[in-house]
């Protein structure tokens, strides 16, 4: 590996959680560490630290503090709002409504309930990871209890038409759940724009720490309840509070939305000029995923005639991190369901790479992605069974 420093670029899959964040959450390990649900100061103390960012997070979504309840990260979000808004509707119908490209903690949950009795419809995207709204409108009936579409793609990075597809929602009195985990801290998440009675968020995409997320929970929402036990979160969710995560989290939050609207303009730049750089000094190589209707930091390409994995086995080595796609399935054999969907064949599937770049990365790493990209390209295409010749 070259002396120079390592390159990070697989935010979407995790990010350093920032020292501001860390100072903030590091008197909950110590002295401040009360039990919330404990009625002397301390855990009063424990309390007022929860609330005081649950109404941080609820000011950024533009909802009340009554509507937050934390959980230990996305996936358990994105199980609450399924599985409890199908159980709590269940006498009204058992259908549900998706897509193919969602993350797997949404297609998993809607897998398992297909076991419980209840339909699930995944509906199509078109080659550039967008679903068609209409779509959504024909395949509800009067059977439908749920509707759930991610806010943004975690592989490609496409953004969908969600405030559409809320409001097709909402004329029919269905539920809309949102998985925001992608979009939370990096672009405007505001529950009434997006039309959502649902939302899912996690920390550790933002800079925040692991384990811990949210659910906003529209007020009037029926859901059955998820964890069963004590009366933490108002009654919604049993476990004591992670509390110095629950800080940290709205923290990390609070920051994000600070620099948000110079974040979006400086990494779209990085993002294009990296995308044209790629382009530029490598033949046969595909973007995928909308080219505008994208995230601010996300390039997922194929590379025809190589590998998705040795490509990233190959920046490894020289100090670049990236990924072949969703870091939770990243132990799958096969190409990605997401894609697939795109309506790529399974080979060139197999070839996608996915650079997402975050606050720490710059113009300098960027020409240095572009520059070590090329040989290892050819050394890997003159060695691949797929290879071009």
């Amino acid at each position: 590996m070259p002396d120079n420093k390592r390159i990070y670029l697989d935010h979407a899959a995790t990010t350093p959680t920032r020292p501001e964040v860390v100072k903030a959450m590091r008197p909950y390990f110590t002295t401040a560490f009360g039990n919330p649900s404990s009625f002397h100061s301390d855990g009063r103390d424990a309390s007022e630290a929860i609330e005081s960012a649950r109404g941080t997070v609820a000011r950024h979504l533009g909802a009340r503090p009554q509507e937050i309840v934390f959980t230990s990260g996305g996936t358990e979000a994105d199980n609450y709002a399924i599985e409890g808004t199908a159980y709590a509707w269940a006498e009204h119908g058992n259908h549900i409504v998706t897509t193919r490209i969602e993350h797997e903690a949404v297609l998993e949950t809607c897998q398992f309930l297909e076991t419980q009795a209840f339909r699930v419809t995944e509906l199509p995207v078109d080659s550039s990871g967008l679903v068609d709204p209409d779509d959504v409108r024909s395949a509800i009936t009067d059977e439908t209890v749920l509707v759930t579409v991610m806010h943004a793609n975690n592989e490609v990075g496409t953004i969908q038409p969600i405030s559409e597809i809320g409001a097709i929602c909402r004329e029919r009195g269905i539920p809309f759940h949102t998985d925001a985990v992608q979009t939370a801290g990096h672009m405007a998440v505001r529950v009434d724009d997006l039309n959502v009675d649902l939302l899912s968020l996690s920390a550790h995409k933002f800079y925040g720490p692991k384990g811990v997320g949210v659910l906003y929970i529209r007020e009037g929402t029926k859901l059955t309840r998820f964890l069963h036990g004590g009366g933490q979160e108002m009654g919604r969710r049993a476990s004591t509070e992670n509390v110095p995560a629950i800080v940290g989290l709205a923290t990390a939050l609070d920051l994000a939305a600070g620099e948000m609207e110079g974040e979006i303009r400086r990494l779209t730049g990085l993002r294009d000029d990296l995308w044209r750089g790629i382009e530029q000094n490598n033949d046969h190589v595909f973007l995928n995923g909308h080219p505008t209707l994208r995230l601010p930091n996300n390039v997922n390409f194929c590379i025809e005639g190589v590998e998705g994995e040795a490509t990233m086995l190959a920046l490894d080595i020289e100090g670049i991190s990236v990924s072949t796609g969703s870091a939770c399935s990243s132990g799958s054999l096969g190409p990605s369901h997401v894609t697939l969907a795109l309506g790529l064949s399974p080979e060139l599937a197999r070839s996608s790479i996915r650079f997402s770049l975050g606050l720490g990365t710059t113009e300098e790493d960027v020409r240095r992605v572009i520059e070590t990209l090329p040989p290892i390209v050819a050394r890997l295409r003159a060695v691949s069974p797929l290879n071009l010749r």
